[in-house]
């Protein structure tokens, strides 16, 4: 089990409580003031220095040298003017011999032309197949954006941040959700719950991104349309009767709302009809805290406190299951601690990767279809929460206890290509924004922070351009 379980008695006070700072709002830097690094110069005395330039021995003709020094001075020594027939005879002397040469040092020495252009075709061809080499991804290692969050319920089985796919980030702070555009940083306050039903145990937006589930301490879920702050409909208890156990994690698929409860009990509800439960997993023995439904919308992982990670088959499931039967496609007890951390691929479809609490330590990989664990490493942390890159072979972590950092890894070497430092209490909750590329943390230190850690993103390429002629559907030959 993993510590981090809230105390109700915080709640239980006649009135809401007010946060005693606005919330969603920029927290200052106070990052202390480093100043710039000094340029140094050069000595201006060193630039009537000029540089010392060394001749090329291996390029000198030291026989030629010679010659050249001493005939100098035979001629000073000669004071007689030479005869023409003399002068004649020099002369052609230094352009066989010489080639005309009066220069003592050299300097360097030129490459003797080639006879003929050997491998030149070839160059021209490898030259254009090399293909250039890929610029490294600048990562900043400081958060883009803080905003404060008070009064965001410290405990590692909930999950209380998400991020929808119309660019809009919602977030529950005690009894209160907000929501925060990013598009132009407006925030908004959705709702505020009275004691008998908060605080809010969970949030999740669906698939599009203007509906929102709030789960409540008091087992109820209450769907939201964000657009006109309305609520639409309340699903009555995890058995459809009021009172039971708390909504710790939902998530969307399609139209069906999973939800996961303290009492080991998994609720697939029709948000469509009347009877809102239509399936009904049973597998966990204790709180689930974890819950992500693949890409296809065919398996849904599912961690809890037991320490039990499950792989469900939706054609598997029963709306009335028998005690005895076996719903779960896998079940896998590797972790040793508390499975919260899910994420399932957006490369591989059937590659799942969880995350154990403080007593495992660990991430793992799964292919859910042979059901074999693919890989285990160890993190030396808590891992609370677990993010894929959709545009890289990355995945992003989210600990506690020590360093509180967001750790980016390479898949599948794992070897570590960035750590995020910046919250001073474990990081419980992560999302993703829309495009892939910002990523937002929630910690127990009451803060909000973004970080451009998966890149910009990268622009549409442009179509081609398609004929509209009655042959628009075939290759032109030419």
């Amino acid at each position: 089990m993993d510590a981090g379980s809230f105390s109700s008695s915080s709640y239980s006070s006649g009135k809401v409580r007010s946060p005693s700072r606005a919330p969603l709002q920029d927290v200052p830097s106070s990052r202390p003031y480093l100043p710039s690094m000094r340029t140094f110069s050069r000595n201006p005395s060193s630039r009537n220095n000029g540089d010392r330039f060394i001749p090329n021995r291996s390029a000198m003709d030291m026989d030629m040298a010679y010659y050249l020094l001493t005939e100098t001075k035979k001629e000073k020594g000669n004071a007689l003017p030479a005869s023409p027939s003399k002068e004649a005879y020099r002369k052609l002397l230094a352009e066989n011999f010489l080639n005309n040469r009066t220069r003592i040092l050299a300097f360097n020495s030129k490459p003797p032309a080639p006879s003929q252009p050997l491998f030149q075709e070839a160059d021209v061809v490898s030259t254009r197949s090399v293909k250039p080499a890929k610029q490294r991804r600048h990562i900043p290692q400081s958060a883009e954006r803080t905003l404060d969050a008070p009064d965001i319920v410290d405990d590692y089985y909930l999950n209380l941040l998400d991020w929808g796919s119309s660019n809009v980030l919602s977030i529950a702070l005690g009894n209160t959700v907000y929501l925060w555009d990013a598009s132009n940083g407006a925030t908004s306050e959705l709702v505020t719950l009275d004691e008998d039903s908060g605080p809010v145990t969970s949030v999740s937006w669906a698939p599009d991104g203007r509906h929102l589930a709030v789960g409540l301490n008091s087992s109820d879920i209450q769907l939201w349309d964000s657009t006109s702050n309305r609520l639409l409909r309340t699903l009555k208890g995890m058995d459809g009767t009021t009172g039971g156990a708390r909504v710790g994690s939902l998530a969307w698929n399609n139209s069906i709302l999973t939800s996961g409860g303290m009492d080991g009990k998994i609720i697939n509800n029709d948000v469509r009809i009347r009877n809102h439960v239509v399936q009904t997993y049973r597998g966990h023995q204790q709180e689930v805290c974890g819950l992500k439904w693949s890409g296809s919308g065919q398996q849904l992982a599912s961690g809890g406190n037991d320490n039990l990670l499950h792989i469900w088959d939706i054609s598997m499931a029963s709306a009335n299951p028998s005690p005895g039967q076996n719903q779960w496609l896998h079940r896998f007890n590797d972790h040793m601690a508390a499975v919260k951390a899910l994420a399932w691929c957006p490369f591989q479809s059937n590659l799942l990767a969880s995350g154990g609490g403080g007593m495992d330590r660990s991430i793992k990989f799964w292919n859910t279809h042979t059901g074999a664990c693919l890989n285990s490493i160890d993190t030396g942390s808590q891992v609370c929460a677990l993010l894929w890159n959709k545009n890289e072979r990355e995945l992003l972590s989210s600990h506690g206890f020590t360093q509180n950092q967001l750790t980016l890894w390479k898949y599948p070497s794992m070897v570590k290509i960035a750590e995020l430092t910046g919250h001073t209490s474990r990081v419980l909750f992560m999302a993703q924004s829309p495009d892939g590329c910002t990523v937002a943390s929630a910690a127990g230190d009451e803060t909000l922070r973004f970080w451009n850690v998966f890149g910009s993103p990268e622009a549409p390429k442009p179509a081609a351009a398609k004929s509209t002629g009655p042959f628009g559907g075939f290759n032109h030959i030419r």
